[in-house]
């Protein structure tokens, strides 16, 4: 079993947007230290990819809280009103980029964007699960931007990030668990930042349902349940 007590959680805390927060650790601190240099980027684009849950959404909330920048869907480009995207603050983020890949209204559309973005001074940050290398962009215009452009990953959350944000998450909740419990999720619970606060929110409602402190087999049968849930909706 993890020895939660032997885990490194004096990470740093980050402000971001709607009064939460997020810690940076050797996983995103690569991606933090880009989004930092903003609006100093030697292009108009910077990629931060990584997994579904590695924490990619919670950075671009804190870039946005910065820079105004509004989020758009990359499949939703074809229809969105591009001007007005890059003049709400000359800077947009797009979600899941590469999934302009191989459709044509998408690339065109993200190609003008970045050249819009380019002419005004401005900046896109592109979300995506894979680095540009691997897109299949057929535009090659496109291509040679989205390559061109700075890139970096961020790792899955590892053991020390995933115990912080667990002994954070249930603070925030005014909850206390003991290391036992950190460590009995840490070790068996889906490894993804999103599943650290569904996970948290559940184990929250169990024990208010039941009025039980947070034990190990409270938080067992809460897994046994979002497991059992998740093997019914899928």
């Amino acid at each position: 079993m993890i020895d939660v007590a032997q885990l490194p959680l004096d990470l740093g805390f980050r402000p971001a947007m709607g009064g939460e927060d997020f810690l940076v650790a050797p996983g995103n601190a690569d991606a933090v230290a880009w989004l930092d240099r903003w609006p100093f980027w030697p292009a108009p684009a910077l990629t931060v990819w990584g997994p579904a849950g590695c924490g990619k959404t919670h950075l671009a909330q804190v870039w946005r809280a910065r820079t105004g920048a509004p989020l758009v869907r990359a499949v939703d480009l074809p229809g969105a009103d591009l001007p007005a995207l890059i003049d709400a603050a000359r800077a947009v983020a797009v979600d899941d980029a590469e999934q302009v890949a191989g459709r044509k209204a998408r690339e065109e559309a993200l190609f003008h964007l970045y050249n819009m973005a380019r002419d005004a001074g401005g900046h896109l940050l592109l979300l995506a699960r894979k680095p540009p290398a691997r897109w299949r962009v057929r535009l090659p215009d496109l291509r040679s931007r989205v390559k061109g452009a700075p890139a970096v990953a961020v790792a899955p959350p590892d053991d020390a990030l995933l115990a912080a944000v667990l002994v954070k998450l249930f603070a925030d909740r005014q909850l206390m668990p003991g290391l036992d419990v950190v460590s009995y999720l840490l070790a068996r619970m889906e490894r993804s930042l999103d599943a650290a606060r569904r996970v948290v929110a559940a184990v929250d409602r169990a024990s208010l349902a039941a009025h039980r402190r947070i034990t190990v087999p409270l938080v067992r049968a809460v897994l046994h349940d979002l497991d059992k849930d998740t093997t019914e909706g899928g």
